[in-house]
This record gives C-alpha cells, sequence and structure tokens, in this order.
C-alpha cells in the first residue's frame, strides 16, 4: 500500500527533487564543449540562438594560435567547425557561429541577474576535467564591480565548485535560467559575467562608465585621520591624476588621501567603484590633504551610449 504524504497540500521532497533534476536537465541540452587550440583551449559554452550561434569566454577561444579552428561539440556528440563572429577581452566573452547548419538546437532560458540576491541558491554548468555536463551548486556571496574583468566590469561571486571546462559554460538559478557566464576562479570563489552585461554587448552598445581618471592605492591610515567621525583604518592614496579628467578638474592632486565616498568610509577598492557606478552627475569625495579633511565634488564624464567618450 502506497503511503500519503502527511501534508498532502504541500509536494514531497523526492517530487521536487525530481522536478529539479529535469529543470537541470533540460538547461544542460543547451551547453557545449568548446575546443580551441587543441586540449588546453578547452571550455563551455551556451547555445544563444537555435540556429547555431553560440556563448563562451574570450580566453577559451583566444588560447589557441592563428589559424586554429574552434570546434564545438554538442551534447548528442555531433562537432562542428565554427567561426568567431564576436569577442571582447574586457568582459572575457565571444560568440561563435557553428558553420554547418546542425538544424535546430535547443537553446537557454534567460534570466535577470539583477534580480540575484546575495545568498541565493545558483548552479554551474561544465565540462570540468573533461566530464561532459557536469552541474555544481552554490550560493551567491556577493554582487558588484571588479577590475580583474575589464574596466569597472560586473561580476557575480559565488561558491560553485568551477574547474577548467567550466569557463564559458551558464550560471543558472533555481529555475534553470542562465543568470551568468562563469568566466574564472579566484581562490576558492567563482566568478561569473552576469547575463544583463552580456546581453548589453551583444546589443553592441556599452553601459555607462563614469571615470575619475586617477590611480590610487589602498594604505592604512594614520591615527589622527581614522579617529574622526566616518571615516575607517585605510583609504585610497592617489598616486596618479590624468590631465583634464574630471579629478583633475575638481582639483584632486597626487598625494591626496580619499577617506569616503557619499557618506561612507573607504576601507577597500569596492566601495568607490560602487559609488561611481551609482552616481549620476556628480560624486562627492572626502578627502585628506595633510591634516586637512574636505569634502570635494566631482563632476563625472560618462562614457557610453548617452555622451560620448
Amino acid at each position: 500500500m502506497a503511503l500519503e504524504s502527511a501534508n498532502p497540500g504541500r509536494p514531497s521532497a523526492e517530487v521536487t527533487s525530481r522536478a529539479s533534476a529535469q529543470v537541470f536537465e533540460h538547461a544542460s541540452e543547451s551547453v557545449v564543449q568548446v575546443r580551441s587550440g587543441g586540449s588546453r583551449g578547452v571550455g563551455a559554452g551556451v547555445i544563444w540562438d537555435k540556429n547555431g550561434l553560440v556563448l563562451t569566454n574570450y580566453h577559451v577561444v583566444a588560447r589557441g594560435r592563428r589559424g586554429r579552428k574552434v570546434r564545438v561539440v554538442l551534447r548528442d556528440g555531433r562537432r562542428f567547425d565554427a567561426e568567431v563572429v564576436k569577442r571582447g577581452r574586457s568582459l572575457d566573452l565571444a560568440l561563435l557561429r557553428l558553420r554547418d547548419s546542425p538544424g535546430e538546437l535547443p537553446t537557454v532560458s534567460v534570466g535577470d541577474s539583477d534580480a540575484l540576491r546575495v545568498g541565493e541558491l545558483v548552479f554551474a554548468v561544465g565540462h570540468p576535467w573533461g566530464r561532459p555536463g557536469t552541474i555544481t551548486a552554490g550560493i551567491v556571496s556577493g554582487m558588484g564591480l571588479m577590475r580583474g574583468l575589464g574596466e569597472r566590469a560586473r561580476y557575480i561571486q559565488s561558491d560553485v565548485a568551477l574547474a577548467p571546462g567550466n569557463s564559458g559554460g551558464p550560471l543558472l538559478n533555481t529555475r534553470g535560467e542562465v543568470v551568468g557566464i562563469n568566466a574564472m576562479i579566484f581562490g576558492n570563489l567563482a566568478l561569473s559575467i552576469p547575463i544583463n552585461a552580456v546581453n548589453i554587448w551583444l546589443a553592441g552598445t556599452k553601459e555607462r562608465h563614469p571615470r575619475l581618471g586617477i590611480g590610487v592605492l589602498l594604505v592604512e591610515l594614520p591615527n589622527y585621520l581614522h579617529s574622526e567621525e566616518q571615516i575607517g583604518r585605510t583609504g585610497l592614496v592617489v598616486v596618479a591624476v590624468e590631465g583634464d579628467s574630471p579629478a583633475d578638474q575638481a582639483g584632486l592632486m597626487v598625494g591626496d588621501v580619499l577617506v569616503g565616498v557619499a557618506d561612507e568610509p573607504l576601507d577597500s577598492f569596492e566601495p568607490l567603484l560602487d559609488a561611481l557606478a551609482r552616481a549620476g552627475d556628480v560624486i562627492r569625495l572626502r578627502v585628506a590633504r595633510g591634516v586637512t579633511i574636505s569634502e570635494v565634488d566631482v563632476g563625472l564624464r560618462i562614457h557610453g551610449p548617452e555622451r560620448a567618450a
């Protein structure tokens, strides 16, 4: 005799698990293997269009020697030569087109990376160490901006397990929607390119990128500075100022120390980058010059479709 659920209004854990497995099985059908430059240039990719467009990482297809063919292996084992139709080093993205028509292909379901929250469960699909269709799980541990993926490029930080062969594969939410493209391992953390940034890149537009025009280093502040209200133990010392930049026009100088932005202390580079990403035409900085602390309003020069570079 079959046992009935103690709470028939809720699905059993087994049913829920099976439904989740079906979701990720379907998503895995859209994940391919990308080979370029022999055994070293092996990664993953996502079928972006049913007619044969594949999205992957720039570094996956850039490893091969000039003239080396890129080959894409589908989930069912079929192999196709591919050409690179678009590539971008700063976001580590490349778009491929299969040379021979493979027929209608399974495509990914695309989610909204802006809706991700820290603590949310995510999944990576790829071919780590040559094992096709491997799925690993983790949680989103951070979101923000990072120089390592290009100037002020956005990223998703998670603790999903990645290994060689995962690059270019999808990061999925619990609905099986692609919310990021896995790009690199940083210590024990995985960094993925948000799918909303990917869509902007594919559309050929640029995000608005405010810039100050300075070079900075993280330094520990002397006691007389970090004892002030709303100032932490570290700051960013200005080591270079670009001529005619917003920082130059605002009067910032080499040797100035940025100790706050938008009423928040600067304990790392990220608060400054995040504040720039959110800023309008002006950003307010707290600047220490010698023993004097002052507030400086910097008019920002915007890079992107709304204004000329």
